[in-house]
């Protein structure tokens, strides 16, 4: 067959046409990172059904994995390309300012609050009254990249004159999640601890030796909840969905049942303004955001 140059034309522009379009339309699958605030299998458990409801409402398939520790989330996050994470908020002030990520949603816990402290804490037999009481004991941190099991005690002590929490204690250790860090104390392998209160909130439920045996020394200021933040550049129609999806959860019996998962009880909107106690939290810890070592050495 013999094409004449108008065809061949037209024929070099559709397949540009097409080109651009399969360019321009929004990829099917996205990974979503989550950090291990508690138990990895707990953690997973509790965000798969989240994960069918997203690609049910979206259209666009959801993959949640689970970080090892908390400052992987941000060597992974662009390391492995992730799409978005649900960062807790000291890791979510770290990726805003290291990886220039955008907040969209985060959620309501089930005590009204889309916020959470910390709590510091000891066992009741510990002898522990004040931070003077702490002095050559063990502490167990949860992760140098989170606010209630790092950023806050450390900053807690400095307003107290401790000025190296490492030479203040006889051993200090990172736990890894808020749950292993209260049962370390509970368990007698530390003596002081510290979590945010909406894990510790969950255990004590279960578990009624935490209000009998472990009293709260000090807490926190509040700081937003583990919001989802999505990369710079995410195609605007999958953020978008993605965000629609999570702020009407709570609109149908399927959306209650994932939040009933989770243990939230909505989702609401959430901006960088919201991280603005994380930032002045890290400052008095003394911490760079931009520059800071977070890994757990």
């Amino acid at each position: 067959m013999k094409y004449v140059p108008g065809k061949i034309i037209s024929f070099i522009v559709l397949v540009l046409i097409s080109i651009l379009s399969f360019a321009q339309s929004p990829q099917q699958q996205i990974v979503i990172g989550l950090i291990p605030e508690m138990n990895v299998f707990k953690q997973m458990e509790r965000f798969n059904p989240l994960a069918a409801y997203l690609k049910d409402k979206t259209g666009i398939k959801v993959k949640f994995t689970i970080l090892s520790r908390y400052g992987n989330i941000i060597d992974r996050f662009s390391a492995e390309r992730l799409d978005g994470a649900f960062f807790g908020s000291f890791t979510g002030a770290l990726a805003i300012r290291k990886l220039g990520v955008v907040p969209l949603a985060r959620p309501v816990n089930l005590d009204g609050e889309s916020t959470y402290h910390a709590h510091l804490y000891t066992r009741k037999d510990s002898g522990i009254k004040n931070m003077a009481d702490m002095k050559g004991k063990k502490m167990a941190f949860v992760d140098k990249a989170t606010t209630a099991g790092y950023v806050f005690p450390v900053a807690y002590m400095k307003e107290q004159g401790v000025t190296d929490v490492n030479k203040f204690f006889s051993e200090i250790f990172y736990a890894g999640s808020h749950d292993a860090s209260l049962y370390a104390v509970l368990n007698k392998e530390a003596d002081v601890g510290s979590s945010k209160n909406t894990i510790y909130d969950i255990i004590r439920i279960s578990d009624p030796r935490i209000d009998k045996e472990i009293v709260i020394i000090a807490e926190s200021s509040k700081v937003p909840s583990n919001g989802l933040c999505v990369r710079k550049g995410l195609n605007s129609q999958i953020a978008n969905k993605l965000n629609e999806a999570l702020l009407n959860l709570d609109k149908t019996p399927e959306g209650k049942a994932v939040l009933d998962k989770l243990k939230f009880i909505k989702f609401i909107p959430t901006t960088v303004d919201d991280y603005k106690p994380v930032f002045k939290m890290a400052r008095k810890a003394g911490i760079d955001l931009r520059k800071y070592n977070y890994k757990n050495e």
